[in-house]
């Protein structure tokens, strides 16, 4: 083992494990993650709570009871996820206490099918924070066009929140701005800023596997010189925004009351393509500052043999231009690319919690006692 992940952690990337389950909590694994694997946070979404839950594993006794109580689907499911956030939280208060709130966070996602909805949106999130009750909690709130307000108006209401699903720069910048707007509700509310945190996951690998996709089509020499390259020099763009929006006149005055970068997150760091170096993402996106939330066999091929040699972000800037600007010349539609995933993204997630209601509504039926 070398130990690339201190390497990390030392150049300023915050370490979180993008995975979650009860067995994880109750056998220790969590605890041992941030203690030997420099894991300082945990992301979920209804994919992870799917294969979770599904599992089995350690849930019987509160379906039972949730059984017993005759409570809907929909409410069991939020019993379960909650209580598995909850208790990760509890876990990581340490590393909360230790870094001044800005790690030891767990992020909860509110209802997937809710992504094209504001009211409900911000409804869910006030409800999933009442409902976890930690300090070192984030709501994880979609970057969709209805998400934006909703993020400012969470946001305004003192609740740390995790943006998810980002895929374009501009979204990205506007999710930057909804932030700003968010805190300067706040601010003008009388909140403590300092108390509110924020995370923008911003997509990595789901970039490269469609525009890859779209590049092998072509077939071309050219073509395939590119693949591989539109994720990362998407991201290192997306790093250079958050420079500009976090050294801006308007950041500057919230800064001065207290307030909290909001700190770039690379999300879906596992790498889909065989061919490339199963570290890309974490090798490649080493920046001060930045939060890389890792599957566990990425955090352990990270361990393992990542080559963590610094700044990989910084001075690449005119480099990542010219590669996007490359695969546009091909015919390659970013903006179609970019609106694509995020449809997809959201269709995702939606299809994991369907899933996972139908097949805790199955468990719930069950376990349910004969009347008598």
């Amino acid at each position: 083992m070398t130990d690339a992940l201190k390497r990390l952690s030392d150049e300023g990337v915050a370490i979180w494990l993008d995975d979650l389950s009860r067995k994880r909590i109750t056998s220790g694994n969590l605890a041992e993650l941030i203690d030997q694997q420099h894991v300082v946070g945990v992301t979920t979404n209804p994919s992870i709570f799917q294969k979770a839950i599904s599992s089995g594993d350690g849930y019987e006794q509160q379906l039972a009871d949730l059984t017993a109580r005759k409570v809907t689907v929909e409410e069991a499911l939020r019993m379960i996820t909650t209580a598995d956030v909850r208790d990760a939280a509890d876990v990581l208060r340490p590393v909360f206490d230790a870094t001044g709130g800005q790690d030891g966070r767990v992020s909860i996602e509110v209802d997937p099918r809710l992504a094209h909805h504001t009211t409900p949106t911000i409804a869910e999130a006030k409800q999933l924070a009442w409902l976890v009750d930690r300090p070192n909690t984030l709501i994880k709130i979609p970057a969709t066009k209805a998400g934006l307000p909703a993020i400012t108006e969470v946001i305004g209401l003192g609740i740390s929140v995790n943006v998810t699903l980002i895929f374009s720069l501009e979204r990205y910048r506007e999710v930057m701005d909804a932030y700003l707007a968010g805190l300067e509700k706040a601010k003008a509310a009388g909140l403590d800023l300092s108390l509110i945190r924020s995370v923008a996951s911003f997509f990595v690998s789901r970039v490269d596997t469609e525009i890859d996709k779209r590049l092998e089509k072509l077939g071309t020499d050219e073509a395939k010189a590119l693949k591989g390259k539109a994720a990362l020099a998407n991201a290192r763009l997306a790093y250079e925004a958050y420079e500009e929006v976090f050294s801006s006149d308007r950041w500057a005055a919230l800064d001065k009351a207290g307030a909290n970068k909001q700190r770039p997150l690379w999300a879906s760091t596992g790498v889909k393509d065989p061919a490339f170096k199963d570290t890309l993402y974490v090798d490649e996106l080493v920046a001060p500052g930045t939060v890389n939330t890792m599957p566990e066999a990425t955090l352990e091929a990270t361990a393992d043999h990542g080559a963590i040699t610094g700044d990989t972000v910084r001075g690449t800037y005119d480099a990542a231009r010219a590669d996007l600007a490359a695969i546009g010349k091909l015919g390659i539609s970013y903006d179609d690319v970019v609106q694509v995933l995020e449809d997809e993204g959201v269709e995702k997630f939606e299809a994991s919690w369907n899933d996972l209601l139908k097949s805790t509504e199955a468990e719930l039926a069950r376990l349910a006692p004969s009347e008598g």
